[in-house]
């Protein structure tokens, strides 16, 4: 195994820690009466982020060293994510949920930016990708994730609509 290789299993370990935590997040905030919206959507995300570890972990030669300015770059990135999650707090989740009557969140990067997470997400996937030399990777993957972004991006705004 190479350097895409751990660097894939690395990624992995954090986002199924990511995936326990929003788990855990979806069943409080379901009893507290929240509610999902748009399930439907779901497992394309998973299953574009799934294809995009593996296709990585496959189809990058293992001798492939990692380009040391885009990997500091995507190490950078693993830390905006968690001041993002920190900033949502127990309403982090994977899915979209709405508790009604809890302020929206104003802190952190949502000060500035409405979806930072996603504004990651749209640079992680291609990111990664370019780190190991993989251009073909890096756009087929950006591509399908924008396209997924743009669905999840109308749909959570609408049910942000009825909190404002």
């Amino acid at each position: 195994m190479g350097w895409a290789q751990w660097t894939v299993l690395a990624v992995a370990l954090l986002r199924v820690a990511e995936l326990a935590h929003a788990r855990r997040n979806l069943k409080r905030l379901l009893g507290a009466g929240g509610e999902e919206r748009h399930p439907g959507h779901y497992p394309f995300f998973v299953l574009l982020h799934g294809s995009w570890l593996l296709a990585l972990f496959f189809l990058v030669h293992p001798a492939r060293p990692p380009e040391p300015v885009l990997m500091t770059l995507f190490v950078s990135l693993q830390f905006v994510r968690l001041w993002i999650i920190r900033s949502l707090g127990r309403y982090w989740t994977t899915r979209i949920v709405t508790l009604p009557g809890t302020p929206l969140i104003r802190t952190g990067p949502y000060r500035w930016i409405r979806h930072p997470n996603y504004l990651l997400v749209a640079v992680e996937i291609p990111l990664l990708p370019l780190t190991f030399g993989a251009w073909d990777l890096a756009l087929l993957f950006a591509f399908a994730n924008l396209v997924l972004l743009a669905y999840r991006i109308r749909a959570e705004e609408s049910v942000l609509a009825e909190r404002r």
